[in-house]
């Protein structure tokens, strides 16, 4: 009896082998965007600190929107998941169709907020008017990619919340090569086009999220069978799920959004700190992403299973399922670490940045491989598990407290007062990973983070 209920705790094969399917390309996926990072950050630095240091700054903009989006998007595959476990079709397409119009909202602010003001954009990260110059340039040359980006992320997480992982990571295989092409072009010159340095980069990224818009949402609008969304239904009428989307959905974009605020606010932090600091935590940037590849695949993995599981009813199975999630966190953050500790060497040595930039940059590599193993256990629980329970607004609350009242002020304090070693800069500015591990493992034993989602049918009986 005792060894069956450890085997049910273990999970079996074909528990292993759903996780293969999807988190496998998921990962795969996110090594791609580690990889156009890499390419954009090492021909950028070839240009010296203060151009790297201006696309790092300007780019945390742009990652707010992008967390923004993400936050909007795995709010809506909370319910898709779910939905496409109960296999009612009508409440999938009305949560896809809301999910798009506030898409669309934002992707209209963040334009016109870039249109008006790049300049005061920038300088809520720097003060230095050099980046804030060059900056300035960066964001005005991707200012049609919030559409872009928007679109395409927010339907490719719909598609993954269906199980459709594979068109999504073919999509990015082709924009590594149209971005890694184009950005050799611009920044240097190539086959006659003038140099624009900073501009190129920009202009490189640009082209590749025209692409991902072109090659996703085509496919997504006119060709998907699997969901069958069609352009129209943007017009088509949901508001009897509009109470259940925001019940569920809101608190996810509220938290993700609290977190690209966060985030922001540490980008602020390092750049009042220095500019040798960004041009490190620049270098670091691609490890840190690079170690979190796996992380996010088996988070994306954990929360679809999870989703299309308890929207079968089989809430007992799906507990069980979370511990096995968790003891996973504990394996990957420890595999991240080593690659962590193995790559930093070579990684930084092949940067054209200063000595300065280098060692703090080696500093900042032992924080990161230690935070790595409790942000890996944190992830897969609160984006994938917890979220796929419904139990939304209590990872908000986590955001908002651990983030605000731990971490920024905590970095804040060990940086610009205190004036710590850059190793304990970021740990205090990452306190906040540690904290929430094990704030989620006792939600988790709870088992409070189950929660029901209505369907459409119950819905229409109210």
């Amino acid at each position: 009896m005792e060894k069956t209920a450890w085997k049910e705790y273990l999970g079996d094969r074909e528990f292993y082998s759903t996780i293969l399917k999807i988190a496998i390309p998921i990962s795969l996926q996110q090594l791609i965007t580690v990889g156009i990072n890499l390419m954009d950050t090492v021909m950028l630095s070839s240009m010296g600190d203060i151009q790297l240091s201006a696309s790092s700054l300007a780019g945390q903009f742009i990652n707010l929107f992008q967390i923004c989006c993400m936050g909007i998007g795995m709010g809506a595959s909370v319910l898709t998941a779910r939905y496409w476990g109960m296999q009612d079709r009508d409440g999938l397409r009305k949560s896809i169709t809301i999910m798009l119009r506030l898409c669309l909202a934002f992707s209209t602010v963040f334009t016109l907020a870039t249109l008006v003001s790049p300049g005061l954009i920038m300088q809520i990260y720097t003060s230095d008017p050099d980046t804030v110059r060059h900056g300035v340039t960066y964001l005005q040359w991707l200012l049609p990619t919030y559409y872009c980006m928007g679109l395409s992320l927010t339907c490719t997480i719909v598609l993954r919340s269906v199980g459709q992982v594979k068109l999504p990571l073919l999509s990015s295989i082709l924009a590594f090569f149209i971005n890694i092409f184009f950005n050799w072009v611009f920044i240097f010159g190539r086959l006659g086009a003038p140099r624009m340095e900073i501009a190129g980069a920009a202009l490189g990224t640009l082209i590749a999220r025209v692409f991902e818009l072109v090659f996703i949402c085509g496919y997504f609008f006119f060709r998907d069978e699997r969901i069958g969304y069609r352009l129209r239904m943007l017009f088509m009428r949901c508001g009897d799920l509009v109470r259940e989307y925001l019940r569920i959905s809101i608190p996810v974009l509220i938290s993700d959004g609290l977190l690209a605020l966060g985030n922001n606010s540490v980008a602020m932090i390092m750049g009042r700190i220095g500019t040798t600091f960004v041009a490190a935590n620049s270098v670091t940037m691609v490890v840190q992403q690079l170690s979190s590849v796996l992380t996010q695949g088996v988070s994306n993995a954990s929360g679809i299973m999870t989703g299309h599981t308890m929207g079968r009813g089989e809430y007992d199975k799906a507990q069980k399922q979370g511990y096995t999630f968790l003891g996973l966190g504990f394996l990957v953050g420890c595999l991240a670490a080593l690659v962590i500790l193995l790559l930093r060497g070579p990684i930084i040595n092949y940067y054209q940045v200063t000595a300065e930039a280098k060692a703090i940059a080696w500093e900042l590599m032992d924080a990161i491989s230690f935070i790595v193993i409790f942000q890996a256990m944190n992830s897969i629980l609160t984006k994938g598990v917890l979220r796929a329970g419904g139990d939304t607004k209590f990872l908000m609350m986590g955001d908002i407290l651990f983030l605000w009242v731990a971490s920024i002020p905590l970095g804040a304090l060990a940086g610009l007062v205190l004036h710590w070693p850059s190793f304990w800069i970021y740990t205090m500015l990452k306190i906040d990973q540690i904290i929430k591990c094990v704030w989620c493992y006792f939600r988790l034993r709870s088992r409070k983070w189950m929660k029901k989602i209505s369907s459409t049918a119950d819905l229409e009986g109210r």
